[in-house]
């Protein structure tokens, strides 16, 4: 057992940061105030193999794990550029298909996740289920040999950049008639799915939609994989989600430390530097250890579900997404109290970083739901919802 990354890992990690830093904070702020996309970056770092790490070397990834796609995902956020369709596209999507899809879905869809030219969002949440996902009613029947999808999907990411999306729906039960989850492959550009923007407060490239499924028709073979193995593929693609959303976060804190620390060195007051001063250097101290430990989690997390083992890595993943957004909303609060009235000028940035350390409480699940379960399956309590 180590506790310490692989040196392939450390210099995955010192090229992407090197990447990231060409781009920058700055690039990567001015592409959201201008309603535009980080475009230049998602396709140089799809070029350079660091978005396809995680995918087969059979169709032309790298042949790692979710912990290798993690590690870029928290460097490229670390280096100012936190790429929100990292923890969907080549996390979420690749994964469930790589991992359940069909050999031709694989054929189709694997080299494109490779190199960075494909980004397939990924619909689950609906208006009327939340964080219930037993409550999603978009529902896929079949007419002949295809499947026609009709439904409602909100704050689904990226749609406007996205070339499909990966929607969860269900499929009604044969035997029982009951609906049971379901997986399908809808283009953005197919007849009957439209999406409209949801203004948020948060400045961020990666907007949010509601999605509208009016009758889509889709092929046979737009359902992913096994239509009795949805559960298990939803799953599959959820906890990568939870280990992604861990690194988007601990790579938000440091970045927020990173620009506090800073500031505490070069800003003097009475003649000596502010973070000199223990009510500043302490709590900075105090983020830096929690966003260690919050990565040291994110690791074991990858780890376990690397080795296969999904049962310990939901368990481990749930707990890390939790530790890493409690630091970083730490940190990029604690990051805005040390520039004092500096935090709030639009120059240090740091605003916008406030509201987005808050994500990571939210979505993809709140802390509130992760508590739960952590309560009900870690410590055995009686569940509570």
């Amino acid at each position: 057992m180590s506790f310490v990354e692989s040196e392939e890992r450390l210099a995955l990690r010192k090229a992407v940061s090197d990447l990231g830093k060409r781009y920058g904070h700055d690039y990567y702020v001015k592409k959201a105030r201008e309603g535009g996309h980080t475009t230049e970056l998602w396709q140089e770092a799809g070029k350079l193999g660091y978005l396809g790490v995680n995918v087969p070397e059979e169709f032309g990834g790298g042949g790692g794990g979710i912990g290798d796609l993690a590690a870029v995902c928290e460097e490229l956020s670390a280096s100012g550029c936190p790429l929100l369709m990292m923890v969907v596209s080549p996390a979420i999507c690749a994964t469930i298909i790589a991992r359940f899809g069909t050999d031709a879905q694989k054929q189709e869809w694997l080299p494109r996740f490779a190199d960075g030219s494909v980004v397939m969002a990924f619909g689950i949440t609906e208006p009327d289920a939340g964080s219930n996902s037993h409550r999603i009613v978009t529902t896929g029947r079949r007419d002949g040999g295809d499947w026609v999808l009709s439904g409602q999907k909100v704050f689904i990411s990226g749609v406007d950049g996205a070339d499909a999306v990966l929607i969860v729906g269900r499929t009604e039960d044969a035997r029982t008639g009951k609906l049971k989850p379901a997986l399908y492959i809808v283009p953005t550009d197919a007849k009957g799915f439209t999406y409209q923007k949801i203004d948020m407060e948060m400045v961020s490239p990666d907007r949010q939609f509601t999605l509208f499924l009016d009758d889509v028709r889709l092929p046979a073979d737009a359902l992913v994989g096994s239509e009795d193995a949805a559960l298990a593929q939803l799953f599959a693609g959820l906890n990568p989600e939870r280990i992604m959303a861990a690194s988007f976060s601990t790579g938000i804190g440091r970045l927020a430390l990173d620009k506090a620390t800073e500031y505490a060195k070069t800003r003097s007051v009475w003649g000596q530097p502010i973070g000199a001063h223990q009510g500043l250097s302490h709590p900075l101290a105090e983020s830096h250890i929690n966003i260690e430990l919050a990565r040291l989690m994110t690791q074991k997390a990858a780890a376990l579900y690397d080795a296969g083992n999904d049962m310990a890595a939901g368990e481990a993943a749930n707990m890390a997404k939790y530790a890493a957004a409690e630091a970083a909303a730490k940190a990029a609060d604690q990051a805005l109290h040390t520039h004092g009235g500096n935090g709030m000028a639009s120059e240090f940035g740091l605003g916008g970083l406030v509201l987005a350390s808050r994500v990571g409480r939210i979505a993809p699940v709140s802390r509130e739901m992760i508590l739960n379960f952590v309560a009900q399956h870690s410590l055995g309590l009686p569940k509570s919802y």
